[in-house]
């Protein structure tokens, strides 16, 4: 066992706090990470809080993990000593299940997740990014290229990929009306990308303070969605709307400005649920309803790649790791532009 140091959660609702804890020996198939940065994500309040239900405490969280490379099991082949790499949402999965076998092991069953999940051999509760190093099967590791700011880089194995996959599975590309709600960590990755696939892109945001900036990131127009007859010129014009809020909202807001056929697609996880949409909005345009979870190993590469051939990273405000309970309240009241990184270089062990 290596002994190393982060900040975690003791209990629910607890501010965060210097924690010295264990990372497991390293195995044959292991590659033991140094964290040089990680993202700080609004599900980390979420479950550090225990706002989702079923939070484990003591809690390290953190699933934007970039790093070093610092030693290797002997069976490990596909890194060497001094990589730079990425560690995203997931650590494990059971390898062998149809979501595993088709590359989306997000929606395994018995996926393992960086951190307030167990690991899979020992069943101990796994600690995430908040910290100094971590160790993770080599299948778990992502590559990333040397053209990647990796600060900014960070925020892209939840934020990036989270608006990402959404947009390539369901195909986006020139000559689609794309609308993006809200304008946080995961909007703002939302504009870049369906901008960078070549859609017209549209941001709906209760802000007009915004606009300006939403324009800078990749939005063609800016709706405020407060404005009753704005959201009216839209109606039924958009292919796909990706809904990045997390927090209970009118979903037939947005059902009525797809067209034919359009996708609604939820992203953000609400502590209590929306009110139920109106049903004859979906019938009668066979409209639908979807939601997405990150992405799987493979398609995740995939994303970091784009990034790195497009120069696209996150928009990012550097932290030291002692400022970890003022960011969280900063978030609450959407004040980052617009993610979080701890410079993990501050934290002394």
């Amino acid at each position: 066992m290596t002994q190393t140091i982060g900040y975690a959660a003791l209990q629910q609702n607890a501010p965060l706090t210097p924690f010295s804890f264990e990372r497991r020996e390293l195995r044959a198939t292991d590659v033991q990470i140094d964290i040089l940065y990680c993202g700080v994500c609004h599900s980390d309040i979420h479950q550090s809080r225990n706002e989702w239900g079923g939070s484990v405490f003591p809690m390290v969280p953190g699933h934007e993990i970039v790093g070093k490379v610092s030693n290797i099991g002997e069976a490990v082949t596909t890194f060497k000593i001094g990589d730079k790499v990425g560690v995203g949402c997931l650590v494990d999965s059971c390898r062998t299940c149809p979501d595993c076998e088709d590359h989306l092991e997000q929606f395994c069953n018995k996926a393992s997740f960086t951190y307030n999940s167990p690991e899979k051999v020992t069943g101990v509760n796994n600690y995430g990014g908040y910290s100094k190093q971590i160790v993770v099967n080599h299948e778990f590791v992502l590559r990333i290229s040397d053209k990647l700011n990796l600060a900014e880089t960070a925020p892209l194995l939840c934020a990036g990929i989270t608006t990402y996959s959404p947009l390539k599975h369901w195909k986006i590309g020139k000559g689609d009306k794309v609308g993006i709600v809200g304008l946080g960590g995961l909007g703002h990755m939302g504009l870049k990308f369906a901008h960078a696939f070549g859609a017209h892109v549209v941001l709906f945001t209760t802000s007009p303070a915004k606009a300006e900036d939403a324009k800078r990131l990749g939005a063609d127009e800016v709706v405020i969605s407060s404005h009753a007859e704005d959201m009216q010129a839209q109606l039924g014009s958009f292919d796909f709307i990706l809904n990045t809020v997390a927090a209970p909202h009118n979903l037939d807001d947005y059902t009525l400005l797809l067209k034919r056929d359009g996708i609604l697609c939820l992203v953000g996880v609400p502590d209590h649920p929306h009110a139920s949409p109106t049903v004859s909005h979906l019938i009668f345009k066979r409209r639908s309803i979807v939601g997405s979870l990150i992405g799987g190993l493979k398609e995740t590469q995939e994303m970091l790649d784009f990034c790195a051939e497009h120069g696209i990273s996150s928009d990012i405000e550097l932290i030291p790791i002692q400022e970890i309970n003022q960011a969280y309240q900063r978030i609450l009241k959407s004040d980052v532009k617009y993610r979080f990184v701890i410079d993990l270089a501050s934290l002394e062990l």
